[in-house]
């Protein structure tokens, strides 16, 4: 009775591991999303430079979080729910300033449009 015990705890630690790992590496790549989806918006002109600071000092925030999550060596799920909750605002963000209309006009007149 005490393997038993024993193997199913073991058992729901791997399964709440491989969660809180499978969650890691999401988060991980939002970050590595939106970063591309920034610097994309200021290439292209749907973003302005002043935008552009914004973004990116919010980007940073979300890094300074996910740093103190995992100062401890564990992110616990509070902690990846906190990152989660910061990229999905941060990429409603990301949204609305590349299709509010305002446009670096320098980039565009560069590129040609």
């Amino acid at each position: 009775m005490t393997t038993l015990k024993t193997i199913v705890a073991a058992g729901a630690v791997i399964v709440a591991t491989t969660g809180l790992a499978s969650a890691q590496g999401r988060i991980d790549r939002t970050q590595s999303e939106q970063a591309w989806q920034i610097e994309q918006g200021r290439q292209n002109g749907q973003i302005t430079r002043r935008e552009y600071r914004d973004l990116q000092a919010e980007q940073a925030r979300i890094a300074e979080i996910e740093r103190r999550a995992k100062a401890d060596g564990h992110v616990t799920r509070r902690e990846a729910r906190e990152i989660v909750e910061a990229q999905r605002d941060a990429s409603n963000h990301i949204y609305t300033e590349s299709h509010d209309r305002q446009s670096n006009w320098l980039r565009r007149f560069k590129s040609g449009n």
